[in-house]
């Protein structure tokens, strides 16, 4: 069968299984990188761990193995439940919630939270932005850390406009395609076609979507963490997740990870 055969436009986020396997094959970086700043950057212990678009909870479940305490939100149920019963499966302790990460509220505090890999960009609009950054100052403790990923608009240098990657689990294949579709920098609305090609021994099929992301400069981010009167960057990386190797943010970087220090 073609891979052109069966196609459907849908979102990714409604397929918790693909997705998670898209994104989620290979974390081992990404946790080793959360313990790392952990250490290196909060003040106090580190037991209570918070995840804001936490998704099918490819990270949290990890780190509940490792005996912290964990929690999260989305805004997708399909994603909720395919984490929290992954979660009672594993058989560890967690619990995640359906919530707009733009405003929310928790029970508790936590040590540390983290969003590695740019769904902060799904926030369209500076009040939202502004507001997920408030709501997760009001989640974390003062000495607490909030780790925020995103691909960052450069100034002096071309963005990249591509990127392709395959990943494996059992006799499940998943291809992923992709590619920028427009940008209106006036607008900070960035359009990029995302496509997932599913292979499974029976089947072969293709889900299309189009993901609407808000775009950041440099200056733009750092006005936006100022503004947020809640956080002081104290250091950053790239998305290698190597936390012995700190980077220095210009008009021509990319991907970031923002270390936040609670005030």
């Amino acid at each position: 069968m073609s891979s052109l055969a069966e196609v459907i436009s849908e979102s990714i986020y409604d397929h918790p299984k693909y997705y998670d396997l898209v994104f989620g094959a290979d974390c081992a970086a990404e946790l080793k990188f959360i313990r790392r700043c952990a250490e290196q950057h909060a003040s106090g212990k580190i037991n209570k761990l918070f995840e804001p678009a936490c998704g099918t909870g490819r990270l949290l479940v990890h780190l509940a193995k490792h005996g912290y305490e964990i929690a999260g939100i989305d805004l997708n149920e399909k994603a909720i439940d395919f984490c929290n019963n992954r979660l009672e499966k594993k058989g560890v302790k967690g619990r995640t919630w359906v919530a707009d990460m733009a405003d929310f509220k928790t029970p508790k505090k936590y040590d540390l939270a983290f969003n590695t890999i740019n769904s902060f960009r799904h926030l369209s609009t500076e009040a939202s932005s502004l507001g997920h950054l408030r709501s997760m100052g009001d989640v974390v403790r003062r000495g607490g850390l909030y780790l925020l990923g995103i691909h960052l608009t450069p100034t002096q240098a071309a963005p990249s406009e591509t990127e392709s990657w395959s990943a494996r689990r059992g006799h499940l294949a998943v291809n992923t395609h992709m590619w920028t579709i427009d940008r209106n920098r006036r607008k900070r609305v960035e359009r990029f076609g995302i496509r997932f090609d599913i292979h499974t021994p029976s089947r072969t099929w293709r889900i299309d979507d189009v993901l609407v992301l808000r775009s950041y400069t440099m200056p733009q981010m750092q006005q936006l963490i100022d503004d947020s009167g809640c956080w002081d960057c104290v250091e950053t990386y790239d998305f290698t997740y190597d936390a012995d190797s700190p980077i220095v943010v210009d008009a021509g970087t990319e991907d970031v990870v923002y270390v936040l220090r609670r005030r």
